[in-house]
């Protein structure tokens, strides 16, 4: 019976050690399973976002999934005298935010510009996709990736868009699918639907996102197209001019030619000849006045369309020079 005990006991004891360990395993095999969600909560651990972080995921309709993304990475909101974190090769970039990976902070840039409202809307998402994509597991980013790049080879129509993912080409040549990732997903309106679906796990109402895009590009675009049409006016009316004053030119010689023969007339006495002539003489020279005052107005179209144009340039460059990093913010030295 002693031994019968004995065998008892050691089993329990063993069932115990054993028991302990498969909940040892299974508080590791959670915690690595959930390691991401520890770590979010870790980080998040008395963290209160700022009122103006807070404003920009609601007005971008960030869904809790997405607040939460945003949030662990810090968002700063930084003027361009604070504006150092964001850099590439060492030279810092004309950029309006940046993301550091792996989910080790948010930047964007403040731009207070009233006609660049949405700038941090749009940068904030942009970012914030930037981090949401580090988070996809290799599977689905292999997925999101062929829809991306299925959407920018077939499907995508806005030629600005195009070239903003083109241009990564050859400064990121390495993160372009990650690029569209942020780009398609605040500046394309109508994705392809597995792509909006995917896109619902970020935002409520991706449409606003969009909408803000849309607004503060329009500003830039409005300008360039405004431009392009004065440059158009501007080549028509100096083609009119330089031709109306080629075609005076010859006139001129004209007049100068037979004021010189009426001229002779009137000095060799024969006034019947002379009188004859003076009617058509000043018939011309009226003719060449009006020529000469339509030049002048076109002339003076000419010159009022480039100072519009030029007014223009200048609006378009005050409005690059906002969201431009480099360039130091007025009154500052």
């Amino acid at each position: 019976m002693p031994t019968t005990t004995n065998k008892n006991t050691k089993s329990k004891s063993l069932l115990l050690q054993l028991g302990v360990v498969l909940v040892v395993l299974g508080v590791f095999a959670v915690a690595f399973t959930q390691r991401q969600a520890l770590i979010d909560w870790l980080k998040l651990r008395g963290y209160t976002a700022p009122a103006a972080v807070t404003q920009l995921t609601v007005e971008d309709t960030m869904t809790p999934y997405a607040r939460k993304v945003f949030y662990v990475n810090k968002p700063a909101l930084e003027d361009k005298t604070a504006f150092t974190q964001c850099k590439i090769g060492g030279e810092q970039s004309i950029v309006l935010g940046c993301y550091h990976g792996p989910q080790n902070g948010i930047f964007v840039l403040t731009v207070t510009d009233p006609r660049l409202e949405g700038v941090e809307q749009v940068t904030a998402a942009h970012e914030m996709l930037h981090a949401a994509y580090d988070r996809l597991s290799s599977s689905e980013r292999a997925d999101i990736d062929r829809q991306l790049r299925a959407y920018f080879n077939n499907g995508l129509k806005d030629e600005r868009v195009r070239q903003t993912i083109d241009a990564y080409r050859s400064s990121e040549p390495n993160d372009i699918t990650n690029e569209m990732h942020s780009i398609l997903g605040t500046e394309v309106n109508d994705l392809p639907a597995s792509l909006e679906k995917y896109y619902t796990r970020y935002f409520d109402d991706r449409s606003k996102v969009v909408a803000f895009a849309v607004q503060y590009q329009a500003e830039f675009t409005s300008r360039q197209d405004a431009i392009k049409a004065n440059d158009a006016q501007l080549k028509e009316l100096k083609v009119q001019i330089d031709a109306l004053q080629a075609d005076l030119k010859t006139r001129q010689k004209d007049l100068d030619d037979e004021s010189a023969r009426m001229q002779q007339l009137q000095n060799s006495g024969d006034s019947r000849a002379y009188n004859a002539g003076v009617p058509a003489f000043n018939a011309s020279v009226n003719s060449f006045n009006a020529e000469v005052s339509r030049v002048q107005s076109l002339i003076d179209r000419y010159n009022a369309l480039v100072a519009t144009r030029n007014s223009i340039v200048l609006e378009a460059q005050q409005l690059t020079n906002e969201i431009d990093s480099k360039v130091a913010p007025a009154g500052s030295r």
